[in-house]
């Protein structure tokens, strides 16, 4: 009754930003065919449970929370493309299609979008987000900060964001059966951080989420154990050094649990956001640790402005990374010329992904920020691939063939999906 299949409308918007027939289009008509045929494995989202009470488990460090900014144009209330998605997200009646379906809300949404699988990070699951077709990528953050946060907080998105994160350390340390601070280092990773883990991969998690860009820099440091278990038992000291030896235990135990770290890895939401401190490469020593090689890392959202960049570290044989966000802030030219380079270069290493998300609800949404990224998504890969046909780079087959790897087989080799 509500759905629309999804090939026809993507197809139809291809074909809308075609140029006039005397012209080569933008998009080769039969790769734009194939494109909007393949089910989707979404690397990266934030879905919402539906029905009632509200959810408030899609983000540990939700944005709304935040200082108001001048957001992308493409992003803001009103914008024909976010007033499109509305409409074509069950005719514009969410809330008749929440009635409708109920428990099964979410995964009509994957339909409508030819989503098959979504990677849902989020604290918890719940109803209505299940496996299959929702995978879960929980948050490891918190885990980073056993000590008082208050001298951390450096403006007033950082301070809410701490608050946020103790909320988050705190259910940890319950989960744990902890009430207290453990009296050492080891005491506090034997029975917090490694069972934390261990849980969230029992309860089916693929992978853990770090949003750290958000509260310090991805410069991660190698420090010694004596001077980390200085910081803790003393609680004073640079409690950098506490973080990072915390950040690479966490990794270490990701690579034995067979779970990967995605780390987001672009300019993020909010007016004091560290761009700069969320430069990719400053990972670079991280990954090139011999101890971390068992461990897989997901640069979330392409690195963007940094995407260039990002390509070179393509080459190390842990690294992967999504084009997430980039395709509902940026167009799809300026995002293809990114899928471009990392397709020339390392082309099983790219992962499709949205990151549907609830900005604005009910008309701004997760459904509609998922309908724009992934419309905006298939398109730039669709111009990437036809320019690389045009200049003889590669064969219509195989650009076929490396539309099925970013949109799905990619993935599915890196969670050992079937």
């Amino acid at each position: 009754m509500y759905t629309r299949p999804f090939a026809a409308a993507i197809v139809l918007c291809l074909a809308a930003c075609a140029p006039p027939p005397d012209q080569n289009a933008r998009v080769d008509p039969q790769i734009a065919l194939e494109i909007s045929r393949i089910k989707a494995i979404d690397n990266h989202a934030h879905p919402v449970r539906p029905g009632d009470p509200p959810d408030t488990e899609y983000d540990a460090l939700p944005v709304e929370s935040l200082e108001a900014q001048s957001d992308p144009v493409r992003t803001r209330q009103g914008s024909p493309e976010l007033i499109n998605a509305h409409r074509q997200i069950f005719r514009g009646d969410k809330a008749r299609a929440q009635k409708a379906y109920g428990v099964d809300y979410a995964n009509r949404v994957l339909d409508q979008l030819n989503i098959e699988t979504m990677l849902a990070n989020r604290v918890a699951l719940g109803p209505g987000l299940a496996p299959p077709r929702f995978l879960w990528v929980p948050f490891a953050d918190a885990l980073m900060y056993p000590l008082p946060t208050d001298s951390l907080a450096h403006n007033s998105d950082q301070k809410a964001f701490f608050a946020l994160e103790d909320k988050v350390r705190n259910r940890y340390w319950t989960e744990s059966g902890v009430t207290s601070k453990p009296a050492t280092l080891d005491e506090y990773l034997d029975k917090i951080v490694r069972p934390t883990l261990e849980r969230h991969k029992a309860g089916g998690a693929v992978a853990e989420k770090f949003e750290m860009a958000y509260l310090r820099t991805l410069e991660v440091g190698n420090p010694l154990k004596a001077d980390a278990e200085k910081v803790y038992a003393t609680g004073t000291g640079d409690y950098k050094i506490l973080q990072d030896y915390i950040f690479r235990f966490i990794a270490i135990e990701c690579g034995r649990l067979g779970m990967a770290i995605h780390i987001h890895s672009n300019a993020g939401a909010g007016g004091y956001f560290n761009v700069a401190g969320a430069n990719p490469m400053l990972l670079e020593p991280l990954f090139d640790d011999p101890y971390l090689r068992k461990t897989k890392f997901v640069m979330l959202h392409g690195g963007w402005p940094f995407e260039h960049q990002l390509t070179a570290l393509l080459t190390k044989p842990n690294v992967y990374l999504d084009f997430s966000a980039q395709t509902f802030t940026n167009y799809p030219r300026e995002v293809s010329h990114a899928i471009r380079a990392w397709l020339e270069y390392v082309p099983e290493k790219v992962l499709y992904a949205t990151d549907a998300y609830p900005f604005a609800p009910p008309d701004a949404g997760w459904e509609e920020a998922g309908w724009i990224a992934n419309v905006t998504g298939r398109e730039a890969l669709g111009i990437a691939l036809t320019g690389m046909v045009r200049d003889n780079e590669i064969s219509r087959e195989r650009a076929v063939e490396l539309a099925r790897m970013v949109l799905r087989e990619n993935a599915r080799k890196l969670y050992g999906l079937k």
